[in-house]
């Protein structure tokens, strides 16, 4: 949905340059086609068996933007009692929600209750003894599954891999038996299926279709010992192309391996994608400020930073940068930079850029997922806003805030 056109950089039909000028920068725009495309990418490629596809809320909490899945028929993972509220408030279906997360509080466990939430993905046995107490309290029964790790490695950056039995999500897959056993004498929770979620940004998903198997074998014993087990999650995981290098998974073609790998099982299939949803939909809008060369290398000083985008701070990842305005010719090999009194406040290290200079704008590629979500206020920087454009027109779903919203709540 990003492409030039006659040397100036657009997404969908609107000159991104226009959106800079109008927004300003820093500032996040996002592709209604292309989120909507590949949401019901995965829901076409199921067909006619069983399922739900929960987009994975964390990756990005925008309102316009879940309010769009929501009308598409997006069911909703959450991790969190804020993301609940968020879903609610863009007019998600309660029925339609899965809550995910090693520690939900109490809080947020009887909110969930309230709203009527389809299902609970419980980390410990501690948890599902606050949710039965809760439950009993309110007089309603609660829906779960238990996630099970399943010690299958991702093969992904070690911050997001999820499956190891040294990671804190989940239940040791050898002994969640006993824990549904167990969890028979709770009167107010209900076993209705398995749930699993190896990582995020896999590029080879053969991890999760062993993970699957495992899965799938857990489930058939759990029926054979008379639990009402009706579904198994999956979780998201599909990687993108963050790199020209990369190449990222098909979304048909890891759905049809997916439908093979469960067969004939009666079983609902719930998957919680949010990165292969989001992740290409989004670019980051920065202006260049200044040049500046030492003796080691150049920088290219721009006006987003760490606290707009962490994740090259973070996880040392990797986004394409171009200028929207195209060029032939020069480059050269620059850091670039954000304005924030860190060293680790780059977008990129040693990357071959255009010969840009100060005032040229440009854009910071496959920012649709944990972008804005994970932004800050660190140096006392206002959040930027966020853009979204549907064919010719763009809307501003989020203004940029203000130096007083800053300080909003703080006393002297």
């Amino acid at each position: 949905m990003f492409h030039y056109k006659d040397g100036r950089l657009f997404c969908e039909k609107v000159d991104l340059e226009d959106i800079a000028e109008g927004a300003g920068t820093p500032c996040y725009v996002y592709s209604t086609q292309s989120i909507l495309d590949a949401w019901r990418a995965y829901d076409d490629a199921f067909g006619d068996l069983p399922h739900l596809v929960c987009y994975a809320v964390k990756a990005n909490s925008s309102l316009a933007v879940l309010a769009m899945l929501a009308r598409a028929g997006s069911g909703f993972d959450i991790v969190s009692g804020g993301e609940l509220f968020r879903v609610l408030k863009a007019g998600g279906d309660p029925a339609r929600i899965v809550f995910s997360g090693v520690g939900k509080t109490p809080a947020e466990i009887e909110l969930a209750l309230r709203s009527g939430i389809r299902n609970f993905n419980c980390e410990s046995e501690g948890e599902l003894s606050v949710i039965d107490s809760m439950a009993g309290r309110l007089g309603v029964t609660a829906r779960y599954s238990l996630r099970v790790n399943p010690d299958v490695d991702a093969v992904t950056h070690p911050y997001i891999s999820t499956g190891l039995r040294d990671h804190k999500f989940g239940i040791d897959i050898g002994v969640a038996r006993e824990v549904y056993a167990r969890a028979r004498s709770l009167r107010n929770v209900q076993a209705s299926g398995v749930s699993c979620h190896i990582g995020s940004q896999i590029l080879d998903y053969s991890p999760i279709l062993e993970a699957a198997g495992k899965v799938l074998g857990l489930i058939e014993t759990l029926q054979a010992d008379g639990l009402p087990v009706d579904h198994v999650d999956l979780g998201g995981g599909l990687g993108i192309a963050y790199e020209a290098a990369d190449q990222a998974p098909g979304i048909s073609d890891f759905i049809t391996d997916l439908r093979d790998r469960i067969g004939r099982a009666r079983l609902t299939v719930m998957i919680e994608p949010g990165r292969s949803i989001v992740g290409p939909a989004g670019v980051l809008l920065t202006r260049v400020l200044y040049r500046k060369k030492s003796p080691a290398k150049e920088f290219i000083i721009v006006d987003a930073a760490m606290n707009d985008l962490i994740r090259p701070a973070l996880y040392k990842a990797h986004h394409e940068i171009m200028p929207l305005r195209q060029r032939e010719g020069d480059s050269l090999i620059a850091d670039i930079v954000g304005p924030v009194c860190e060293t680790g406040d780059f977008l990129a290290r040693d990357r071959e850029i255009a010969d840009v200079k100060p005032g040229d704008l440009l854009a910071v590629c496959s920012a649709g997922a944990y972008g804005f979500v994970q932004a800050s206020n660190y140096n006392s920087r206002p959040r930027g806003a966020e853009v979204l454009v549907e064919g010719v027109a763009w809307r501003l779903i989020r203004a940029r805030e203000t130096y007083e919203d800053l300080i909003n709540g703080e006393t002297v």
